[in-house]
């Protein structure tokens, strides 16, 4: 017998749907395989706390019907498994109009989340700074204004009003519309001033010359993992998607005893909600600023290329600049069975550009960290020169670079033996 003063909560029963539309102008090899779409709906199902998926289904549609997505024979089929199965939520791996919407809950009697809505909610539950958070609600939001919109636009052509201000259903979304409005106008000056301690911070940080290396992937590539072995910070790493919402930084010194940033930053997605690349876009700004982007691939996935398409994709979304240095980083090697694990390090070894690894067991990191080594740290030159005494302005600034390695003194100053790059023999020319 259950205690009715328990404070457990009960899992909300779900079932993900995947529509798979069918179309004779792209072939089947050029898109993901639905199996695979699936999947991966699942498992952003399963990110979700206090969910239960109890099923999952591919429907193939030759075209989405505008009023209820699927046909009559499918909803009531799907209708049978959802009142067999006491499912409350349906969760469809798509777009889904407030129409369809509308239409589906009232024909299966139960709750429908598209993917938009449902990557809305795992951000929402996963959103941990402030920034996080008020971007989130940004994002809902505007996901909500738009629904809004359409619905009671819908409403409006079944309730005409008498003619004084308008019909009820105009009266209401106006009043909603401003509700939401209002909202979001609020958030925004929260997020400023929120943005504007960051810019503080980042400038703080520009006065330490640390270059930043950013990690970036499709979700669950493991780069939380990566990052908590190279840095030993914790990090949430688990086997699911969207594990890491906000970016986090952490110092770590390289082999050659470089001091950079490293920032693990959310994962990337097939189909992300255009709400939440509007409202990411400061979230991954230190990725636009870096000197360094590692992408990291689970080399693992059957779909490897695709999700590596997809972080392309958005990368270039974000208007990172294809100068900017870039190496792949195919993790989850440990995952493979022995020959194609081996062919991977194989491939990687011809390539200064890829790097074998298993963030899980530590398998690759060094030759990573030396490749990172070698291309974040600029070639320096072994230089001497003479400094009078007058010149203590410039012998305080080489000492403060940390450049010198030797110095020997003269009847006029001293005579320094210096290593630094072409950027510091330029500033030190101006001084």
């Amino acid at each position: 017998m259950t205690d009715p003063h328990s404070t457990e909560t009960v899992a909300t029963r779900a079932w993900v749907l995947h529509p798979h539309i069918r179309t004779r102008n792209t072939p089947d090899v050029a898109r993901r395989t639905p199996e695979h779409a699936l999947s991966e709906a699942v498992s952003l199902a399963v990110a979700l706390p206090d969910l239960e998926v109890a099923g999952a289904d591919v429907v193939n549609l030759s075209k989405a019907q505008p009023g209820m997505l699927f046909g009559k024979g499918k909803i009531e089929e799907l209708g049978s498994v959802f009142k067999a199965n006491e499912i409350e939520l349906v969760l469809i791996d798509g777009p889904v109009t407030p129409v369809q919407q509308r239409n589906l809950e009232k024909a299966w009697k139960v709750k429908i989340l598209d993917r938009t809505g449902l990557i809305l909610e795992i951000f929402s539950d996963r959103a941990a700074t402030r920034e996080g958070v008020l971007q989130v609600e940004m994002a809902h939001l505007s996901y909500q204004r738009t629904r809004l919109v359409r619905a009671w636009t819908h409403l409006e052509r079944q309730r005409g009003g008498l003619g004084f201000v308008g019909g009820p259903g105009e009266t209401q979304i106006e009043a909603d519309r401003r509700a939401i409005d209002d909202q979001l106008t609020r958030l925004r000056r929260q997020l400023s001033k929120v943005v504007k301690t960051r810019t503080l911070h980042r400038s703080a940080r520009a006065k330490v010359p640390y270059p930043v290396v950013a990690l970036v992937g499709y979700t669950n590539a493991g780069k939380s993992t990566l990052f908590n072995r190279l840095t030993g910070a914790d990090v949430m790493a688990k086997d699911m998607l969207f594990a890491t919402l906000d970016p986090t930084m952490r110092a770590v010194k390289l082999p050659d005893e470089t001091d950079v940033i490293l920032s693990d930053t959310v994962g990337f997605i097939s189909d992300l909600p255009t709400e939440l690349v509007a409202a990411f876009r400061a979230t991954l700004e230190e990725v636009t600023g870096a000197d360094l982007i590692l992408h990291v691939r689970d080399i693992s996935h059957p779909e490897t290329e695709e999700q590596a398409g997809d972080v392309a994709d958005i990368l270039s979304g974000l208007g990172i600049d294809e100068a900017t240095p870039r190496m792949e980083v195919w993790n989850k090697i440990d995952q493979l069975d022995e020959d194609p694990r081996e062919t991977a390090k194989t491939l990687a070894a011809r390539s200064e550009e890829i790097f074998a690894t298993s963030a899980l067991t530590g398998e690759g990191m060094d030759r990573l960290l030396e490749a990172v080594s070698a291309r974040i740290t600029p070639p320096k030159t072994k230089e001497t020169f003479d400094l009078t005494h007058a010149d203590g302005k410039k012998r305080a600034w080489v000492y403060e670079q940390g450049i010198v390695t030797q110095e020997e003194p003269t009847e006029t100053g001293v005579t320094l033996t210096v290593e630094w790059t072409s950027t510091q023999a330029a500033r030190f020319a101006r001084l």
